[in-house]
């Protein structure tokens, strides 16, 4: 492909970018949590098994438990008959054991009789038409097997699960559903895990009106920190909006600060581009340490990084993304999300890529890496292919909001011609068309 105009030498490149990002971001200390309040948090410690997981041998279905050798040449045509000794429900013992000939009517989850080897499931038995309407279980004297089962059939083994001594949870664990169910299946109440990091979210900027205002010449509503605050939620932080600090440096300083004082992470949106009124970079200048400001990507490009000293002492990282909408949603997801995870003591995991065809072109006009809103579609060849949500300006946020995916045209291409196949990052894999 053609290559573009060469980009300026201060623009970082993307990995660059997010490499240096991370490398400022500690995991948080830890605290503990009930379990069910843990959901998305990342242990400290490991886990070890206290006891076997099935504590017990334990039937896993409905039947009868018998020794096998009683069952040997039953079937349909000629059952063979059991005396029926008594009754299991799941979670309670069984006192006595089960003889030859004997059959002890058993429930799933409950431990398996002494003497048993085998559980005839009911399917395999002529229990249905013993009673009489109205009589009970443990009063059927005897019951017809109809297939002779082998030793150990639908029997859950101790320990088959998890044995004592084990490690089940490592140190860095991420707790979803199935983590917590572990934990819940050894009696662990609560769990020591990385904190979730506070997430301090400013705007800036002379224009902004908060939703709920009435609508003012010149005036736009600020959707930035709304859509960021929802963000940080669904990656796993706490966040704080700390409202709108007017485009002077006294204003954006004490906003500053008052934000810093319970925060881990710092992200404000607007005044880090080239703009006399953009004083984000001025203040952090003057009131902590800038690493980097430009970046080679599109939209996106005046993004901010470095840190802020907290009124405590604390040196907290702050991310500047842009103004512009779609920029600051974009940047946020490819740099601030990995930034949270990191706070939280996560492995940060970069979005799965798809290769797909591009259904439009997607142009590069100045050697950054651009990348498009786009929805993606399987077609009846199996193959993805990726189409551009309309408009592609950074004020158009509907395009955020219609795209399931980022179609990538790399820094060194001066476009993806339509029927090209392209990168694609995915970011909602619930609403792809299949």
């Amino acid at each position: 492909m053609p290559r573009p105009t060469e980009p300026p030498v201060d623009m970082l490149p993307v990995e660059d970018a997010l490499q240096r990002i991370l490398d400022l971001c500690e995991p948080l200390p830890a605290e503990t949590r009930p379990i069910d309040d843990a959901v998305g948090q990342v242990l400290t410690e490991p886990i070890t098994a206290p006891f076997d997981i099935p504590p017990h041998d334990n039937t896993a279905m409905d039947g009868y438990a018998v020794q096998s050798a009683s069952t040997d040449g039953a079937s349909e045509r000629a059952p063979l008959r059991l005396r029926v000794i008594g009754e299991l429900a799941a979670g309670y013992l069984y006192d006595g054991a089960v003889g030859p000939g004997e059959a002890v009517r058993i429930m799933t989850g409950a431990p398996m009789p002494d003497g048993a080897d085998t559980i005839v499931p009911f399917e395999e038995t002529d229990e249905q038409g013993l009673r009489a309407p109205g009589q009970q279980h443990g009063e059927i004297a005897d019951v017809g097997i109809l297939k002779a089962a082998a030793p150990g059939n639908n029997i859950r083994r101790r320990g088959e699960d998890v044995r004592q001594g084990d490690r089940v949870l490592e140190r860095g664990a991420l707790l979803r559903g199935p983590e917590i169910a572990v934990l819940a299946s050894l009696g662990v109440a609560e769990v020591q895990v990385a904190r979730r990091p506070r997430v301090a979210i400013l705007s800036t900027g002379d224009e902004l009106l908060s939703p709920g205002q009435p609508p003012a010449p010149g005036k736009i509503y600020d959707s930035n920190s709304y859509g960021l605050s929802a963000l940080v939620q669904q990656y796993g932080g706490i966040p704080s909006r700390a409202g709108i600090a007017a485009d002077t440096i006294e204003a954006l300083t004490a906003a500053i600060q008052h934000a810093l004082a319970d925060a881990d992470l710092l992200i404000t949106s607007a005044g880090v581009s080239r703009g006399d009124f953009d004083v984000v970079k001025e203040v952090l200048v003057r009131e902590g340490a800038i690493d980097f400001w430009t970046v080679r990507m599109k939209p996106g490009k005046p993004l901010a990084f470095g840190r802020f000293t907290a009124p405590d002492g604390r040196r907290v990282p702050h991310i500047g993304l842009p103004g512009n909408p779609v920029s600051s949603l974009l940047a946020f997801e490819l740099f601030g999300r990995l930034a949270i995870h990191k706070l939280m003591g996560r492995e940060p995991q970069p979005r799965p890529v798809l290769r797909a065809i591009a259904e439009d072109d997607i142009i590069n006009t100045d050697a950054r890496r651009v990348y498009a809103r786009a929805t993606m579609e399987r077609h009846a060849d199996g193959r993805w292919h990726a189409r551009l949500t309309g408009p592609q300006g950074s004020g158009v946020l509907t395009s955020m909001a219609l795209a399931n995916g980022y179609a990538v045209c790399p820094e060194d291409a001066e476009r993806v011609r339509a029927g090209e196949e392209c990168d694609v990052i995915m970011v909602d894999w619930e609403h792809p068309t299949d």
